[in-house]
């Protein structure tokens, strides 16, 4: 049942998501380009564009997910994707977590630090800008999610290859392909209704887990749209 309702939902959360980023950014950042002589020394590396436009987590959904991740103080949690950095933040206020918030948006970086020192966290929270597929993540104990479906399964294999057993991963809106969720919950926002899906990482991990190729080349597919004949 659970599984269901993710997979009803993914569709309308994806729609919606678009919807939202486009309200709040009218387009993704371009790409930095190299120039000709950028291979002398010294010279800046390209920054990588960000996989997803930033849409905010309404705060009844984040109070949700660190719900069911049992969030407590000895806790280690990482956020990816961290943007203003709220998951963090309210789970080092309300249950003295130690967190970390990963974001490639330096501008999101330096909201998220000015966040934690006005809710004065500063000391339990950092935020780093960082490619969250660069990350170690290994010493999380709670991984937090608000991404889109292809790069939840491309993160698959991480998690699960990274992560101790025991480690619980929170989504919001989004599945992990055939990894079945432990838990699913649905919240009403202020606007729509999302869906939060609860995972933890196994003692021994299945083989056709840590394979997303094929589930990666089906969701392409179903997001590519039909060509229409011609009459």
């Amino acid at each position: 049942m659970g599984t269901q309702l993710l997979k009803v939902a993914t569709k309308a959360a994806i729609a919606t998501s678009l919807l939202l980023a486009g309200c709040t950014e009218q387009a993704k950042p371009k790409q930095e380009t190299t120039p000709p002589a950028a291979n002398a020394p010294g010279t800046p590396t390209p920054k990588k564009v960000p996989d997803v436009v930033y849409v905010p987590t309404p705060q009844v959904v984040v109070d949700k997910m660190l719900e069911m991740a049992k969030v407590g103080k000895n806790d280690v949690l990482y956020d990816l994707g961290s943007g203003d950095g709220r998951i963090v933040i309210t789970a080092a206020e309300k249950f003295g977590t130690k967190g970390t918030g990963i974001e490639i948006d330096p501008k999101l970086v330096k909201q998220a630090t000015t966040n934690a020192e006005k809710a004065k966290v500063s000391d339990r929270v950092q935020f780093l800008e960082q490619d969250l597929f660069q990350t170690d993540i290994s010493s999380a104990t709670v991984v937090t999610l608000y991404l889109l479906p292809e790069l939840n399964l491309r993160l698959r294999p991480t998690l699960l290859r990274t992560l101790k057993p025991g480690t619980r991963i929170v989504s919001h809106d989004f599945d992990m392909g055939i990894w079945k969720p432990e838990r699913v919950e649905r919240v009403k926002g202020p606007r729509r209704e999302h869906i939060v899906g609860l995972w933890v990482v196994p003692e021994k991990v299945p083989p056709e887990l840590l394979n997303v190729e094929s589930e990666l080349e089906q969701l392409r597919r179903l997001q590519t749209p039909t060509p229409q004949a011609t009459p």
